[in-house]
């Protein structure tokens, strides 16, 4: 799914020169129906593409492809993280990773971190934003840097992030392994982790004591066995606020008493 948009002509040219049988679907760009009930912003259609035609993975990038989605053959989103420590485990074991590990940002779930750590190797986090993960890889020597949600920068070979390698690389580990995609798109168990985003009006509510108390005691609370991130949106009016935990029991009461605040304050 090219999401009727950068990647119509050059994703599914690449693909078929390496020998995929394609279903396509957002590949007749007009300059206004990008990303318009296609793409990686809305996998419905695919993911339904994917079980009807009983395809063994399916491909969404956004409408500048430099992002991606992977729906496996159950017709489920594969999650980013996974993504990514799929990627980061075949550059290892292939001997291609540099910097002894890669880079993510604080919204990657911390079971990516603990994965990486038993094959001794380390997750850099920065703030949100490919762009911080990009100068991070570039200072530090990491080839191999992501979002979760599917931006992903393969630095040996592009310095921004790109959906099509991205891609390439989930296939190749597909075709070596024959492994279904629900099987190779589950690296690691994810710690339990819920992001809400609550949307105000007038002065940040993160500013105020209520809510700097609460993100204080929830930390306390948690320690190291879950991790709290509350953030401004830098787009819209919205606070973000993402808890994880070892225990879900534990990551449910940190964000219901962080939300509560926030909420109040909004």
């Amino acid at each position: 799914d090219c999401a009727n948009g950068a990647a119509y002509r050059a994703g599914p040219d690449a693909l078929r020169k390496l020998g995929c049988d394609l279903t396509v679907m957002g590949v007749s760009p007009d300059g206004v129906n990008i990303n318009a009930g296609v793409g990686s912003t809305d996998t419905k259609a695919l993911m339904k593409a994917v079980t009807d035609s009983k395809a063994d993975i399916g491909i969404a990038f956004d409408g500048d492809a430099d992002r991606l989605i992977v729906v496996d053959e159950l017709g489920e989103e594969v999650d980013g993280d996974q993504v990514m420590a799929l990627i980061a485990t075949e550059l290892f074991h292939t001997g291609r990773l540099k910097g002894d590990g890669m880079v993510a940002t604080v919204m990657s779930n911390m079971g990516l971190a603990e994965y990486l750590k038993g094959l001794g190797l380390t997750l850099a986090r920065t703030k949100v934003g490919d762009r911080y993960v990009g100068e991070h890889m570039r200072a530090h020597g990491f080839n191999l840097g992501g979002e979760q949600s599917g931006h992903i920068i393969l630095s040996d070979v592009s310095t921004t992030g790109d959906g099509l390698l991205a891609a390439l690389q989930v296939l190749k580990v597909l075709a070596r392994t024959g492994k279904k995609a629900s099987v190779v798109g589950r690296v690691f168990e994810p710690a339990p982790q819920k992001l809400v985003n609550i949307r105000y009006a007038g002065t940040n509510p993160l500013e105020t004591d209520r809510v700097i108390s609460a993100i204080a005691r929830a930390e306390a609370e948690m320690g190291e066995k879950g991790r709290l991130v509350v953030r401004k949106s830098g787009t819209e009016p919205l606070i973000r606020v993402m808890a994880e935990a070892l225990e879900e029991d534990m990551m449910k009461q940190a964000l219901d008493d962080v939300v509560e605040a926030v909420e109040a304050e909004a």
